[in-house]
Parts: C-alpha cells; sequence; structure tokens
C-alpha cells in the first residue's frame, strides 16, 4: 500500500519530487492557498490545536491518525488511491480499453470542466462555514466542523495537483481562480448555486453536510469511475473522506431531532421554543430548503452533456460496474418524472441524456434512509410526527420543474397559493432570528448546548467530554 511522503514541502504519494516542474508550480501554489485559508478558513481558531485525522497512507491502517495540530500546520497535500493493475473503462464508447493515465486530446476540455466545478465546491463550503466555530454547541461540534473544513482543504488540493499535472498553463490559471472566486460574492461567485447559499447557523450546517455534502458523495463516486486514471483514484480517496462529513450532518440533525423530542416528552409540549428546543415543524421546513436546493446540483433531467460524459468514458454512473446492462445504453430508456397537465408522471427517455436524473433518483433513495433514521428517534419517543422529502419538483431553480409552484405533497399551485403557504414549507426570517438566538457557544469539555442532545460516542474511541480543542 502506497505511504504518503512527509518528509517533502506538499505530502504526496504520487513520487512529487520526479517531477520538478510540477512540484515548483505546486510549491507557487501553495503560499497563495495559505493566504486564502487565513483569510477564509476559520475564523478566530487558527491558533488552536484541534484533535484532527490525518493521513499517512491510503490503505485502511494509515488513512486516519489522530493527533494534535493546529489547522494552518495541518499537512494537505495530493493522496491518490492506490492503481487497480490492468484497470479498464467500464462503460461508454471506449468500454473494455486500458484506463488512461494521459487525457486523450479530444476530451481534454470536458475533463477540466469536470474537475474545475468539482474542484470549486471544495473552499466553497469552508468560506460558508468559516464563522460557525464562534457559535459551536460544544467541543465535539468544533472539532468535526474543523475536521470538515481541513479535508475539504484537501479535497482543493487533490483538483488542483490534477490541473496542474495535466492541463499546464490552462490548469495552473484555473488553479489560480480556484482561490479567487468567493462563495456568495456577486461579482466572483462559486460556480454551482447551493455553494453561494448562506450558512448562518448550525442548523443550516448539518443540513447542509447531510444533503449537499451527499451529492457531493454521489458526483465523486461517478467521477471516480472515470476512464482517466489519476482522477479515479482521486476520488476514490476522497469518497473515504466524505463518509464523515455525511456523519456530521446526519448525527447532527439526529441529535437535534432527539433533543426535541426529549423537551416534548419532559414538559408535555408541543412548543419546545419555550424551552430553547427546535421544534420539529421549523426541522421540516429547513429539510425542504437544503433538499431541495440540493437536488439543483445533479442538473437538468434530460441532459446532452451527462450523454456526452458517458459516452467519452469520462463521468459514469454511482456503481457503474455493479449496473446489469450494456454500459454503453445507446438504445435503453429510463423513467423520468415529468409533468403531465396538473399531475406528475413517469415517461421513458433515451437512457443517455437522463443519466442525471439516474444519479438523482440513487440520491434520493440514499437520503431518505438518513430521514427514517430520524424518523426512528421520533418514534422511540411516543410521538406522531413523521419528517418527508418534499416531492422533487418542489422549490426547483434547476431542470423541468425550474419556477414551478409545487407544494411538497407535490401538488401544482397557483402563486397565490404558494405565497400564502410558503412560510409553513421554507424557512422564514423568524425561523432564522429564533435559530440565530440559540447560537450561543459552548466550550465547556462535556457540555452540550441546549438544542442539541449529546453524540451516542466519542470520536477514535475518546469520551464525549474529551478536549477535542484546546482553546485555554
Amino acid at each position: 500500500m502506497a505511504g504518503i511522503d512527509y518528509i517533502s514541502k506538499i505530502p504526496n504519494n504520487v513520487d512529487l519530487t520526479s517531477n520538478r516542474r510540477l512540484q515548483r508550480a505546486l510549491e507557487d501554489w501553495q503560499p497563495k492557498f495559505l493566504e486564502w485559508w487565513q483569510d477564509m478558513g476559520p475564523d478566530g481558531f487558527q491558533a488552536r490545536e484541534t484533535y484532527l485525522r490525518t493521513a499517512t497512507s491510503v490503505d485502511a491502517q494509515g488513512w486516519a491518525q489522530f493527533g494534535y495540530v493546529k489547522m494552518p500546520d495541518y499537512r494537505w497535500g495530493i493522496f491518490l488511491a492506490d492503481p487497480e493493475p490492468d484497470r479498464r473503462i467500464a462503460f461508454g464508447d471506449y468500454k473494455g480499453q486500458p484506463a488512461w493515465q494521459d487525457i486523450p486530446g479530444e476530451h481534454r476540455g470536458a475533463l477540466r470542466r469536470l474537475i474545475v466545478t468539482q474542484g470549486d465546491t471544495e473552499p466553497a463550503s469552508v468560506e460558508q462555514q468559516r464563522h460557525l466555530g464562534r457559535t459551536c454547541p460544544s467541543l465535539y461540534d468544533l472539532r468535526n466542523l474543523f475536521q470538515v473544513n481541513v479535508e475539504e482543504g484537501r479535497h482543493l488540493w487533490a483538483m488542483v495537483y490534477l490541473l496542474q499535472a495535466y492541463f499546464g498553463r490552462d490548469g495552473r490559471e484555473e488553479a489560480e481562480q480556484l482561490l479567487q472566486r468567493r462563495s456568495g460574492d456577486r461579482d466572483k461567485p462559486r460556480i454551482l448555486g447551493a455553494f453561494n447559499e448562506r450558512t448562518p447557523d448550525w442548523l443550516a450546517y448539518f443540513m447542509f453536510t447531510f444533503f449537499t455534502d451527499r451529492d457531493g458523495k454521489y458526483q465523486l463516486a461517478s467521477l471516480a469511475e472515470s476512464g482517466f486514471d489519476p482522477l479515479s483514484r482521486t476520488c476514490r480517496f476522497m469518497l473515504t473522506e466524505e463518509a464523515h462529513h455525511m456523519f456530521v450532518g446526519e448525527t447532527g440533525v439526529g441529535r437535534v431531532v432527539q433533543r426535541a423530542c426529549e423537551i416534548m416528552r419532559e414538559h408535555k409540549t408541543d412548543d419546545v421554543r419555550k424551552h430553547g428546543g427546535i421544534d420539529l415543524p421549523m426541522l421540516q421546513r429547513y429539510l425542504n430548503f437544503h433538499y431541495s436546493v440540493s437536488l439543483d446540483l445533479f442538473g437538468s433531467e434530460v441532459s446532452t452533456n451527462a450523454a456526452n460524459f458517458y459516452t467519452a468514458g469520462l463521468k459514469g454512473r454511482f456503481e457503474e460496474t455493479k449496473k446489469d446492462d450494456d454500459h454503453q445504453l445507446k438504445s435503453a430508456t429510463y423513467p423520468v418524472i415529468a409533468l403531465n397537465g396538473d399531475a406528475f408522471a413517469k415517461r421513458d427517455e433515451p437512457a443517455l441524456p437522463s443519466l442525471n436524473e439516474r444519479l438523482r433518483d440513487d440520491y434520493v433513495v440514499d437520503c431518505d434512509r438518513g430521514v427514517q433514521r430520524w424518523n426512528q428517534v421520533i418514534k422511540r419517543h411516543g410521538i406522531d410526527v413523521e419528517l418527508t422529502l418534499p416531492h422533487r419538483a418542489f422549490h426547483r431553480a434547476i431542470g423541468a420543474f425550474a419556477g414551478l409552484r409545487v407544494s411538497p405533497d407535490g401538488r401544482v399551485v397557483s402563486q397565490a397559493d404558494w405565497e400564502a403557504r410558503r412560510a409553513e414549507w421554507l424557512p422564514t426570517p423568524e425561523d432564522e432570528a429564533y435559530v440565530a438566538s440559540l447560537m450561543k457557544p459552548v466550550v465547556e469539555p462535556g457540555k452540550f448546548a441546549g438544542w442539541i442532545a449529546p453524540p451516542a460516542r466519542g470520536i477514535n474511541g475518546q469520551p464525549v467530554d474529551f478536549e477535542y480543542v484546546r482553546l485555554g
């Protein structure tokens, strides 16, 4: 298994020292990255020691080594999963051919677009979350936030390595621009809409890491099937870290749900706000917003670009090799939900341009599993409420449903009805103000804010009351 060279200035397992030109280019980019991190990374905690995990190899034994480190000293770098011997392209027109170790010239532009779009999401989420440390509900949660942040920084490094190693001057320019765009900036926004949304509080953060990072899982898994082997190997390792980000989201929301239920049972009331909790209807509104925004990240239901990426062997399906078909799909169809009059129904579309929708379907099933686990928490408390995913046409800004007025249960409604009931379906300014009022930092080891339950266990076998971030 490939170990990681920690002697070099840039930790890596790609033998960077053998390519002096690339090494110099990345060493030139490194101080610009650190400047961006100081300006846009976690605000107010750069000098604090945090109990973080760092990869020392990419096998199961080495990719998660724990210890205290200050975030600016974190050993970011370039880590690719070990190569698969004699790997073959599994889909598209090049099916069965050896995976590419370099980029075929005709696919250069499309691959660069895919890598830049993925790379742009990584620093964007750090920027969205940079102020959250000041209102952390516990040291446990603060540490998890910082772990997510440093890993997003390393995922940026992964994409920048590909750009600089394989795309020449164009790649170097794209790498610079990844540090110049800013989440929510009017003049230089991030590429995808969800990464320009605000993440003003920890409830939004937990929803983001559950829903939006889960989109990242499916995009990375699709890119991990790529015929371009360095991209595949990069994404396969990134997926090992992405799992923690989704864990933070699922358990975070689950702990908010648990605390709401505890307050409801203890005080025999649905009005948990009087007792400093976050009520279940508000959780549903936050869920509706973050889910619908994340659905947009998959793109249009029928997409020529998706078909072209697949046919060219650049981006596959989720778990491509487990699909029981010819992996070329030229004559296949796939059911896609469409509006038929005032109702929604499935209709068969050509499978190739429907690949975005197929990936979105996999995502929806995965999201629902997490929501059902939250519902089990509610059920165990004897409360007759269920959280649900809204209809996929609800509150959409991209694709066939963009601009439609659709209720969470899938009814097309008038503009007047939408405006009349919007406050039932999406977070209101009053909701956001209430959640903001709860965002008071709790930094004593083992203590938690009153709106969230403690976790079931600590990190890496440590107790829940461990000093995960040293603030003294």
